[in-house]
């Protein structure tokens, strides 16, 4: 009888060392993939941030190229109604100087 209970004790303590094992690797699993779901989720987060970067650095250089393109428009409207004024006050002045 002593026997007997000392075999079933054995192998009581066998499967409790064992499912201890398992509960411990399972709570290693459990953690490894907590920390790879918060690394992706880094990983996205840091290409959503560098997307949006990108994005600004083409908007304020689409910004830039069009303040250039408005100052050129600036200068050649003004040459251009500086050189019609002068062409339109010539020909007034030639065309009154002549009668």
């Amino acid at each position: 009888m002593d026997l007997l209970i000392d075999d079933i004790s054995e192998a009581a303590y066998e499967a409790i060392e064992t499912a201890a094992a398992e509960a411990a690797r399972a709570a290693a699993l459990a953690a490894l993939e907590r920390e790879a779901a918060a690394i992706r989720e880094a990983a996205h987060q840091q290409a959503e941030a560098q997307r949006w970067r990108l994005e600004a650095e083409l908007r304020q250089q689409t910004i830039a190229e069009a303040k250039k393109a408005g100052v050129k428009n600036a200068v050649i409207t003004g040459l251009a109604c500086l050189l019609g004024g002068l062409a339109l006050g010539v020909t007034g002045t030639l065309i009154i100087g002549g009668r």
